[in-house]
């Protein structure tokens, strides 16, 4: 690897070492446990992933429910552990160019090497790593739902083909997304992912901001040099403009076909005029492949949460054309197969059945306990007794939909009927699409059942005035 000074890499940001957010803090947890034997607490995950975003201390705070001063006193703990790691001083502002240099300085694929066998292999430290985030590829935790992997791939290779990948929160919507993008590469398909989360909250402020960032953040991906100027017209309007620099130069400019995947699209939805043009824009460009050959060249993979209500035209929207992936709950056998991951002698269908009763396939819920029950810290009989309450591991989840339901009284009381009916019931159309939406019901046909054991004890038990408390 050539070896560039830091004053070069300021100098030319296209030549910085890209490193994805899951991977830095694989990095990260890495070089704290060489250091001082314990991995980072799930706190200052959140807190890493956080400053890496360029989040604000209150704002982890406020998706963490916690304090900020408590979120500010771990934060200080986690910049001295990564000096120790780093073996350098680094803070909130310095931690993520820190990281990058040792990219240089040392192969990533290496050091992710290493954790992944520390976390394979030396399960009687009970090194397991926490589901936050998604699941690393290097990791042999993730399981795979077939044939959804195989149905991706043979998609991404298609000329101007579409992905929309959509699911409730902690599904494995961006682990997906991240094999997809692997297996691009591996055939020789040049992939670009843009994170709309990590976009300043000025780049929402009109359509015209967004495209251009949106166009920037491409350009500097595929390491070419920015010519917007060449391409921009205010008479042509922005979403012309946008088409004609990526069919006009990009597209044009690179051999290899192109993946763009677009994660967290969720977060535009917030803003409903760019929503409805940007998505409309997204289709054409798909349609486009049908006659001009060079948009072929582009792919696309749409990754967002179904955990918002979408305002929007659906004939206007790319979300009814493409590939449709709606990810899935965990089977019984799947749930098996990631016990045995985690080096859990379970004997019989038992304790599966046991946690499938209670959460019902839940991916991110099932990985919660598992890691839990493979590092020994609680009994399987006292997990499941104390998962439907604050004190239970599963605090911070049920205590973010609380918040959510509360602030939404018509889902809480329409939830409050499934739940003490036995039988699934019918509830007004929008009403079931939103409580599906957030993963708390099932739907069947018209009616619609709790999602999980879990919620249904959690929710009868509280006291709404309360959730805050």
């Amino acid at each position: 690897m050539t070896n560039l000074s830091r004053e070069n890499l300021g100098a030319n940001p296209s030549l910085e070492p890209h490193i994805e957010i899951e991977e830095a803090l694989l990095l990260a947890d890495s070089l704290v446990f060489a250091k001082i034997g314990r991995h980072l607490t799930t706190l200052q995950a959140a807190i890493f992933r956080g400053a890496w975003l360029s989040q604000k201390y209150e704002q982890v705070a406020q998706e963490n429910f916690c304090s900020d001063i408590h979120v500010k006193r771990v934060g200080a703990e986690l910049w001295e552990l990564l000096s120790l790691g780093l073996e350098e001083r680094v803070s909130k502002k310095t931690f993520r160019a820190a990281l990058e240099r040792r990219c240089q300085l040392q192969s990533p694929k290496k050091i992710l090497s290493v954790v992944k066998e520390q976390k394979v292999t030396n399960n009687s430290g009970n090194v397991i790593e926490f589901p936050s985030g998604s699941v690393s590829l290097h990791s042999a935790l993730y399981i795979e739902r077939t044939p959804v992997e195989t149905r991706t791939y043979a998609e991404i290779e298609q000329p101007g083909s579409l992905i929309r990948i959509k699911a409730p929160h902690q599904m494995g919507k961006t682990s997906l997304m991240l094999r997809i993008l692997a297996h691009a590469q591996e055939i020789g398909i040049k992939t670009v992912t843009l994170n709309l989360q990590q976009a300043d909250r000025k780049v929402f402020s009109c359509l015209d901001k967004f495209l251009r960032w949106l166009c920037t953040n491409i350009t500097r991906q595929l390491q070419l040099e920015p010519k917007l100027t060449d391409y921009w017209d205010e008479d042509l309007g922005s979403k012309v403009s946008c088409t004609a620099y990526l069919q006009g130069y990009l597209l044009s400019k690179i051999d290899n076909p192109l993946v763009l995947a677009l994660d967290e699209v969720n977060r535009i939805f917030e803003y409903p005029e760019i929503a409805s043009e940007f998505l409309a824009l997204l289709r054409s460009w798909h349609e486009e492949a049908k006659v001009i050959n060079v948009w072929q060249k582009l792919r696309l993979i749409v990754v967002h949460s179904t955990e918002v209500y979408i305002p929007l035209n659906i004939n206007q929207s790319p979300f009814n054309i493409g590939l449709p992936i709606e990810l899935t709950n965990f089977t019984k056998q799947q749930v098996q197969d990631l016990a045995k991951r985690h080096q859990l002698n379970w004997h019989g269908d038992s304790e599966v059945e046991q946690l499938m009763a209670m959460l019902d396939g839940h991916p991110y819920l099932v990985r919660v306990a598992l890691y839990h029950l493979s590092r020994g810290e609680i009994s399987l009989p006292q997990m499941l007794a104390e998962a439907p309450s604050l004190k239970g591991i599963y605090s911070n989840h049920l205590r973010r939909h609380l918040v959510t339901l509360q602030q939404h009284s018509e889902l809480r009381l329409a939830l409050q009927q499934v739940i003490e009916s036995q039988e699934s019931i019918r509830l007004k159309a929008t009403t079931a699409y939103k409580l599906e939406s957030m993963g708390l019901v099932k739907l069947k046909q018209d009616c619609v059942t709790v999602s999980c054991q879990l919620y249904r004890l959690y929710f009868r038990s509280q006291q709404w005035e309360n959730c805050y408390q």
